[in-house]
C-alpha cells in the first residue's frame, strides 16, 4: 500500500496508484481517452489496450482509403477469452462502446472501423498476444499460427474429412501452406490469400472455384464466435445452428470468429491454365455457363461428360486499359500488344479465364482435356494463351501484382471498389449500360472481373443474400486511384448503381456498402426481418462492428 500525508489528512492512494501505472503502461504515458470508460483501466486485459497514436492511426482506416474512423484504443488479444472479457465489459456499460474486430485490414468503407471504439487486433492472436510494448505482432509467415489440420475419422458432420481447426485472424495464405505439407488444401478461395478466414467468412469469400465447391462459407463445418454479450459459443448445423448462419456472411454483426473449422480435400501439384479473347459479349457469357455446367472431375471415370475447369472466372478490357494489371502476369510483350489492338479496333473485349488442376498420374491428360474443352467455345481465333503452373502460384497469383505496386508506391492508393451480383437473365443489359456504356465513356482504369455463380451452392439460411435467380454473376470493379480523385470513381460507382436501378436489374451488392437504413432493407429483401432479430438475439446493444452502418442504435 501507498500512503501519502498530507498535514493531518491520510490519503490511501492503492487503487489510484494501480490504475495510474495501468494508464502509464497501456497509454504510453499517454492521458487515458475520454471516450472510454475508467472502470475499463482496471480490467485484467486493459494490458492488452493500446491508445498512443500510431496504433490508433494505423486503425482509423484500411485497404480502401476512403474513410477515416480513429479509434480510442486498439485491443491486441492473446485469446478468445480476452475478446469476451472486452465485450462482457462492454455489454455492461450504459453508454455504448462500439468494437470492431479487424483482421488485415482490406476492407474498403471503414467496415471494420470504430470511431471512439475498440478495434481488436485480431493478428495479435496469432501469437498470443506477444508485443513489444509500441504496437500488436507484424505479419510473420514462417510461423503456423493458431493451424491445426485433423485427418482422423473420429470426427465427421456428414461434410466429410480431413479438415482444418484455423484461428479466425489467420491469413488464408497461412492456411494454404500449412495444408499443403499433408497433401490438401480447402476447396474454396478468394483471388487475394492474404486476407483473414473470419474476414471473408463475414462476406462469403468468392472466386473462380465457387461455381463447383459454393463459396467459403459454404465450406465451413464449425465456428467458435464471441458474440455482441461477450457469450463465448461454438455453432454447426447442428449445435447453436441459428448462430452458425448468422455470422456466416453476417458481416460481423452478430459474433467475432476466433476458429473456423474448414472442409480440405486432395492438393492438385500443377494447374493449366488458359485465358481466351472475345468480342463479342453473348457469346463470352454463353461459353462461361457452358464451361460450369460440366461438372465431372478429373478423377471421377464414371462421368460421361467432358472434365470441366476447376476454375472459371472472366475480365473485361477497355480500349485504353493495361492488359498486364496487378491481378498476375501471363503475357508476352507480343501477346500484349496484340490484344491492346484488339481491345482498341472493339473498344471492349472480354477475357475468358480457366484452369484445370491436376497431379503427376493425370498430366499425360491434360492437353486432351484442354483442347477439348476448347472445341466447342467460340474464342477469337489466335487469342488463346497458356501457362502452367504450380497450385501454390495459381492461387497466389496476385501476390506478385502486389509487390509490384507496393515498389512504386501504388498499393497504398485509394480503392472505391464496387461489387455486385447480377442476375443471369440481365447481364447482357449490364454489358450494354455499364461496359459499353458508362465505364467507356469515362475510359476507367482497373480490371473488372465478370464470372457465372451457381445459387444452389449458397446456403439461404446464412445471412449472405444472392440474387433470385438458379445463376447469378459475379462483377468486381476494382478501381485504384492512384492519382488521386477517388470521389470521381464512386460516382462513377453511383452511376452504375443508378443505371441498374432504372433499367429494373435487381443487383446485390458483394461486401456492400450503404448509409441508410431502407437502403439495406432492400439490400437484404426476404432476410431482413430474419437479420434484425438475430441481431436483437446476439448483440442487442450493437456494440459490433459498427462501420457497416447497418445499426446506428441499440435494439433494446
Amino acid at each position: 500500500m501507498l500512503t501519502l500525508r498530507s498535514g493531518n489528512t491520510s490519503y490511501f492512494l492503492t487503487a489510484t496508484f494501480l490504475v495510474g501505472s495501468l494508464i502509464s503502461i497501456i497509454g504510453h504515458q499517454k492521458p487515458w481517452p475520454g471516450a472510454l470508460p475508467r472502470e475499463l483501466s482496471s480490467l485484467d486485459v486493459a494490458m492488452r489496450l493500446r491508445v498512443d497514436a500510431e496504433m490508433t492511426a494505423a486503425a482509423a482506416t484500411d485497404f480502401g482509403r476512403l474513410t477515416c474512423a480513429v479509434p480510442a484504443a486498439v485491443f491486441c488479444p492473446s485469446s478468445a477469452g480476452d475478446i469476451a472479457a472486452l465485450l462482457r465489459f462492454a455489454y455492461e456499460q450504459q453508454r455504448p462502446l462500439a468494437v470492431a474486430p479487424r483482421g488485415h485490414g482490406h476492407s474498403v468503407w471503414g467496415q471494420a472501423s470504430a470511431q471512439d471504439g475498440i478495434v481488436i487486433d485480431m493478428r495479435s492472436l496469432r501469437d498470443g498476444g506477444a508485443s513489444d510494448g509500441n504496437q500488436c505482432p507484424p505479419l510473420q509467415l514462417e510461423k503456423p499460427g493458431r493451424l491445426r489440420v485433423l485427418t482422423s475419422s473420429a470426427w465427421d458432420d456428414g461434410m466429410g474429412l480431413p479438415y482444418v481447426d484455423a484461428g479466425g485472424e489467420q491469413l488464408w495464405v497461412e492456411v494454404l501452406n500449412e495444408t499443403l505439407k499433408r497433401g490438401l488444401a480447402p476447396k474454396s478461395w478468394t483471388d487475394y490469400l492474404y486476407l483473414t478466414v473470419g474476414g471473408t467468412l463475414s462476406n462469403a469469400g468468392v472466386s473462380g472455384q465457387a461455381f463447383r465447391d459454393g463459396p467459403q462459407i459454404s465450406n465451413v463445418c464449425e465456428l467458435d464466435v464471441v458474440t455482441g454479450k461477450g457469450e463465448m459459443m461454438t455453432c454447426s448445423r447442428d449445435l447453436n445452428p441459428d448462430l452458425f448462419y448468422a455470422v456466416l456472411g453476417g458481416l460481423g454483426q452478430f459474433g467475432v470468429i476466433t476458429r473456423a473449422r474448414i472442409a480440405l480435400g486432395p492438393a492438385p501439384e500443377r494447374v493449366r491454365w488458359v485465358r481466351l479473347f472475345y468480342t463479342d459479349f453473348a457469346k463470352f457469357t454463353k461459353d462461361q455457363e457452358y464451361l460450369i455446367s460440366l461438372e465431372g472431375k478429373m478423377e471421377d471415370i464414371t462421368v460421361k461428360k467432358k472434365k470441366g475447369f476447376d476454375y472459371v472466372e472472366g475480365s473485361v478490357f477497355l480500349d485504353n486499359a493495361p492488359v498486364r494489371n496487378w491481378r498476375s502476369s501471363f503475357y508476352s510483350e507480343e501477346a500484349e500488344g496484340r490484344i491492346s489492338s484488339l481491345a482498341a479496333q472493339h473498344g471492349v473485349i472480354y477475357c475468358l479465364e480457366g484452369s484445370i488442376y491436376y497431379g503427376p498420374a493425370s498430366a499425360p491428360a491434360v492437353e486432351q482435356d484442354v483442347e477439348r474443352l476448347l472445341e466447342d467455345l467460340s474464342f477469337v481465333p489466335g487469342f488463346l494463351f497458356t501457362n502452367d503452373v504450380s497450385f501454390m502460384d495459381f492461387l497466389n497469383r496476385v501476390r506478385q501484382g502486389e509487390l509490384r505496386l507496393r515498389s512504386k508506391g501504388l498499393w497504398d492508393v485509394s480503392h472505391p471498389w464496387l461489387n455486385v451480383f447480377v442476375p443471369k437473365s440481365r447481364i447482357l443489359d449490364f454489358d450494354a449500360g455499364v461496359f459499353k456504356g458508362i465505364l467507356k465513356r469515362n475510359r476507367t482504369m482497373g480490371p473488372i472481373l465478370v464470372y457465372p455463380l451457381y445459387k444452389d451452392k449458397w446456403d439461404e439460411r446464412m445471412s449472405s443474400v444472392t440474387p433470385d435467380e438458379d445463376v447469378f454473376y459475379s462483377v468486381g470493379m476494382l478501381w485504384a486511384a492512384t492519382a488521386g480523385g477517388w470521389e470521381k470513381l464512386e460516382e462513377q460507382n453511383a452511376q452504375v448503381l443508378r443505371y441498374c436501378d432504372e433499367a429494373g436489374i435487381e443487383v446485390k451488392q458483394y461486401l456492400p456498402h450503404y448509409t441508410r437504413r431502407d437502403e439495406w432493407m432492400k439490400h437484404f429483401g426476404p432476410k431482413w426481418d430474419m437479420f434484425v432479430e438475430r441481431k436483437r438475439k446476439y448483440d442487442p446493444k450493437a456494440l459490433l462492428s459498427p462501420g457497416q452502418g447497418i445499426f446506428t442504435a441499440p435494439l433494446v
